[in-house]
């Protein structure tokens, strides 16, 4: 199958032109979605990712300026090319100023459009080349990478991105192992915080009085054993950022002090009598729900409210498409260089599998399965052999739905065949006997599903 050339959305009042568009587009390899109204494109492009939208200007209730406008809201990567009849040259020129790519006047030559679309997709992968390298950089600097295709993802991505350099509090959702420390670093090298302290706790980790300690700090003598002057991780975040991991662990008590410091922008140390003046960013996270936490009583709404400026939820891994693939690709990159292994791959079967698995751990789980599988690999391919043994069993089991569609009996027992072989070493007689069937009627299956023979012994 071809790869697709890039997104378009197109968007056309008129009926016919619309058809004709998406027609030559699509013929010239492009992945094209159609919209005969400003308010239906909206609505997708609300929902969906396109590299490059074609808008016509004039349309009833929603037009085309307002179509460019939630297009660059959207997404500052996505390049509008408008499209009238109607052209004048102050159109043109609002058009432009507005950030549109080119204005196109009806009747148009189709060699124009498709010039000018090639252009504006090429300039879209050259921005989306430079931010790519640009975050490689970064990484590279002990800074911060994610990895995702997923719509979703992208889609807080770009929030955090325009959050970021604001220096509002951000509330991280979302279950265990999903990245939320990962975001909240992403935060702080994106804003102008960025050379300040990055200064992470763990809220649920320390009893009270040790996360009193560690948050505000002590003076010399305020108790037994503090022989000198303690700053607190508040302090220590000047110019910088805290990030308080498992907000919700923290006791009621800790809430009220903490709430006065965002509010007052100043610390007092356990023993002091003068507060200290404090410029720190907040970034919280927590894995519960905060409407039950709050509603009964555990947690202030107060500081929840001062926390939740901005939430940001992440999604579980089980529902991010198309990551599972991009992750492993890239942790066994990540664990081949640090193990010094000439571990390249990961079997297509492999994949497969982590892709049907529901991922309860999240990224941190699939991180730590594919640690396992460069550690315990003697080659250069993650086979099904290498995955713990829960997903090999996953793997013989699975029904899940395909592409949106229930798989067929044939590709149910392909599948299955497959791993049975897999488990048998490749060795056709010991996995005749597994499946329960003579060597001769594997044999046939292999010829009719044109499926690799394994070791014949």
């Amino acid at each position: 199958m071809m790869q697709s050339k890039g997104k378009l959305l197109i968007v056309d009042d008129e009926k016919i032109a619309l058809k004709n568009l998406v027609h030559v587009l699509k013929k010239d390899g492009y992945d094209v979605t159609s919209a005969q109204s400003g308010t239906a494109a909206l609505a997708l492009v609300e929902s969906q990712f396109f590299d490059v939208v074609l808008t016509d200007l004039k349309m009833e209730k929603v037009d085309g300026m307002q179509v460019l406008k939630k297009c660059h809201e959207r997404s500052p990567d996505i390049e509008v090319i408008v499209i009238t009849g109607y052209a004048t040259p102050e159109s043109a020129v609002e058009a432009m100023k507005q950030g549109a790519f080119y204005y196109i006047a009806k009747p148009f030559r189709l060699e124009e459009v498709r010039q000018v679309v090639g252009e504006a997709i090429e300039k879209v992968r050259l921005k989306r080349e430079n931010c790519q390298l640009r975050e490689q950089i970064e990484s590279y600097e002990g800074r911060v990478k994610i990895i995702t295709q997923d719509s979703h993802m992208r889609r807080l991505l770009e929030m955090a991105r325009q959050v970021a350099p604001t220096d509002c509090n951000v509330l991280i959702t979302g279950e265990s192992g999903t990245g939320k420390e990962l975001f909240a670093r992403y935060l702080h090298y994106n804003s102008a915080r960025a050379d300040g302290p990055f200064l992470a706790v763990n809220c649920g980790a320390f009893s009270e009085q040790l996360l009193s300690n560690e948050l505000f700090g002590h003076e010399k003598g305020a108790f037994t054993g503090a022989l000198t002057l303690k700053k607190g991780l508040i302090e220590s975040a000047e110019g910088g950022t805290l990030f308080l991991d498992e907000i919700t662990e923290m006791s009621s008590a800790m809430q009220v002090k903490l709430l006065r410091v965002i509010q007052e922008r100043e610390v007092l140390r356990l023993g002091g009598t003068s507060p200290v003046k404090t410029d720190a960013r907040y970034i919280a996270a927590t894995n519960r729900d905060m409407r039950e936490v709050t509603k009964d009583g555990s947690f202030r709404q107060d500081l929840f409210f001062r926390l939740n400026v901005v939430n940001l939820h992440i999604p579980p891994l089980c529902e991010r498409s198309g990551d599972v693939a991009l992750l492993s690709v890239f942790f066994l990159k990540k664990f081949a260089t640090l193990m010094r292994k000439e571990v390249t791959e990961i079997s297509p079967d492999a994949i497969a599998i982590l892709e049907s698995h529901d991922f309860p751990g999240n990224v941190r789980e699939l991180e730590n399965i594919i640690e396992r599988g460069v550690a315990i690999n003697t080659g250069h391919v993650i086979q099904v052999a290498h995955l713990p043994d829960n997903l090999r069993e996953l793997s013989a089991r699975s029904f899940k739905k395909k592409e949106g569609r229930i798989p067929s009996l044939e590709e149910q027992e392909k599948a299955y065949i497959r791993w049975v072989l897999n488990e048998a070493g490749g060795n056709q007689t010991s996995a005749a006997q597994m499946l329960g069937i003579n060597r001769v009627s594997l044999w046939r299956k292999l010829k009719v599903y044109e499926m690799e023979e394994g070791n014949g012994s």
